[in-house]
This record gives C-alpha cells, sequence and structure tokens, in this order.
C-alpha cells in the first residue's frame, strides 16, 4: 500500500462534513478515493463488500450505529482488524473510549486540513 493511493471510507451522518473531508483528501494528493457513509452500520456493509479500504475517518455520535460500537464490530473481525481508524468528534471525553476500542488516532472537530493530513501520515504505514 502506497501513501499515495489511498482509498478512505469516511463515517459522518453530517452531509456537510463528510464533503469537507472528502475535498481535503482529494486535495491532499495521497488520496484516489473517499467513499462515504452516514452512520456505521453503513460503513460496516462498505467494508464487507469492499477489500481496498485503506483507512477509516469515523465520526462517534450518529444515529443507528455509532462510532464506537462500530469500533467493536471492526475490532472484533478477523478480516477488518488491522484497518487504522481515526476518530473523528466533538466530545473530548469519547476520546480515552476511542482509543481503548481500538482507534489508532483522533480528531476534535472542526477538522483542519493540516491536522488530518498529519495523523493520516501517523497511522499509515
Amino acid at each position: 500500500m502506497s501513501k499515495e493511493d489511498l482509498v478512505v471510507l469516511a463515517v459522518d451522518d453530517d452531509m456537510i462534513n463528510l464533503k469537507l473531508l472528502k475535498s481535503m483528501l482529494m486535495k491532499s494528493g495521497n488520496v484516489k478515493e473517499v467513499i462515504e457513509a452516514k452512520n456505521g452500520s453503513d460503513a460496516i456493509g462498505v467494508l464487507k463488500s469492499r477489500n481496498d479500504i485503506d483507512l477509516i475517518l469515523l465520526d462517534i455520535i450518529m444515529p443507528v450505529m455509532g462510532g464506537i460500537e462500530m469500533l467493536k464490530v471492526v475490532r472484533a473481525d478477523d478480516n477488518l482488524r488491522q484497518l487504522p481508524i481515526i476518530v473523528l468528534t466533538t466530545d473530548e471525553t469519547k476520546k480515552s473510549e476511542a482509543l481503548e476500542f481500538g482507534a489508532n488516532g483522533f480528531l476534535m472537530k472542526p477538522i483542519r486540513n493540516n491536522d488530518l493530513i498529519q495523523k493520516i501520515a501517523t497511522v499509515i504505514v
């Protein structure tokens, strides 16, 4: 896997946040595709149907299936558990819980472009 051709799954129930993430990622030059999902349940469906996801950007507070629940599902699945996951949220109290359940990194919203690119560089090896 190269840092120049990443496929990123962005999971957030706010369509504006998804569009902003996609724009930042595509402008970085390191991402070839951003797949959007509006909740953890939809994201799990994407992960089951595609095997080319390199990174998950995951909101914590979402309807249907939130980020912590999705983290638990991904980390319990032998085929998915190695995927890097960066958690994005406005609730700093969720940081330790997200890291406890296997998040590789954490960013507070609103996300700044440089912070996002730097965090991705630290989790993609």
